[in-house]
């Protein structure tokens, strides 16, 4: 199979990326729309003319986002409705206020090396954020996003993933000691695990769904990290806001992409796989464990079983 191959790369942005798109009649949803990444996702989107939901927290911040994104696209087709994914409740409302269908979801919002912090349903933190709040998200849209009829599932994972794959057999750190970056590795690999099999699962249902790594930006997703996130990025790597949402905006609206699904990209192109960490350069490639259809098949299984209980 072809790595996927496109004209954009590392310096690319977002609002180059989506330069001559045109997603009017289209409905996105951005969650964590009210920060860094999601911002500049949900702006590109807006500037094609799509109706964007911008998911989000805190609820003030997201109007000024909404407000800012407007005065920059001139769009007006902006909706901010809370959404906290750790809180089933919370994911159900948005769920059950959702009406029609939708085209593109973007499952953004994220925490990376949290202190150790369990959720009330016992789920370790980023466990539960990066991955079990957007499973039950996706899930929840499904038939919005069936209702389209080529729907696409954007999530944003990490070059982390290749830190930890998921522990099956103790995902919240019961019976291991708590590493903040173990813990965020494995979240970053359920990311890519979901997109695989979500991708199998909804085919009929003309879903499509691919992960990314962002590449190296400071965000507030690095408020546990001092600002510095791993803080093994070289300087010459880092990349700007703008250029950090473009792989996000590929893959939610490119053409080249349609009824493409269940692949990894980074820097606006399809990364390779790889069998050790170090068998590519820094941030790239994807580990074969992250693809690995029986691994998704499990995840899904699990994650099913922890969201209904």
């Amino acid at each position: 199979m072809n790595l996927i191959q496109t004209s954009f790369g590392f310096s690319s942005t977002a609002a180059e990326v989506a330069a001559g798109i045109d997603l009017s009649g289209r409905r996105a949803v951005v969650t964590g729309a009210a920060s860094g990444l999601g911002v500049e996702t949900a702006r590109a989107l807006a500037a094609t003319g799509a109706e964007v939901t911008l998911a989000v927290r805190d609820l003030e911040a997201g109007e000024r986002a909404a407000k800012d994104i407007s005065a920059t696209t001139g769009s007006t087709a902006l909706r901010v409705v809370p959404l906290d994914l750790t809180d089933p409740a919370s994911v159900a409302a948005f769920t059950a206020e959702w009406d029609g269908p939708l085209h593109i979801l973007v499952n953004n919002a994220g925490v990376m090396a949290s202190p150790e912090t369990y959720t009330p349903q016992g789920w370790e933190l980023q466990f539960a954020t990066n991955h079990l709040g957007h499973f039950a998200l996706a899930t929840g849209l499904h038939d919005a996003l069936a209702a389209d009829g080529a729907a696409r599932i954007v999530v944003v994972s990490s070059s982390g993933h290749q830190i930890s794959p998921v522990v099956f057999d103790d995902v919240n750190f019961a019976f291991r000691p708590y590493d903040p970056w173990l813990a965020y590795g494995q979240s970053k690999t359920a990311n890519v695990l979901f997109a695989v099999e979500a991708t199998r699962r909804w085919a009929a249902d003309g879903i499509t769904a691919n992960a990314l790594m962002p590449g190296g930006i400071f965000t507030n997703l690095q408020r546990h990290t001092n600002g510095r996130g791993s803080g093994t990025t070289p300087p010459e790597l880092m990349k700007s806001v703008e250029q950090g949402a473009a792989t996000s905006v590929l893959l939610a609206t490119a053409p080249l992409l349609e009824g493409i699904g269940g692949r990894y990209f980074a820097d606006c192109n399809e990364a390779a796989t790889i069998d050790r960490r170090g068998d590519a350069p820094p941030l790239q490639g994807v580990a074969r464990y992250a693809l690995d259809p029986a691994n998704a098949v499990r995840l899904w299984d699990l994650s099913e079983s922890l969201v209904a209980s």
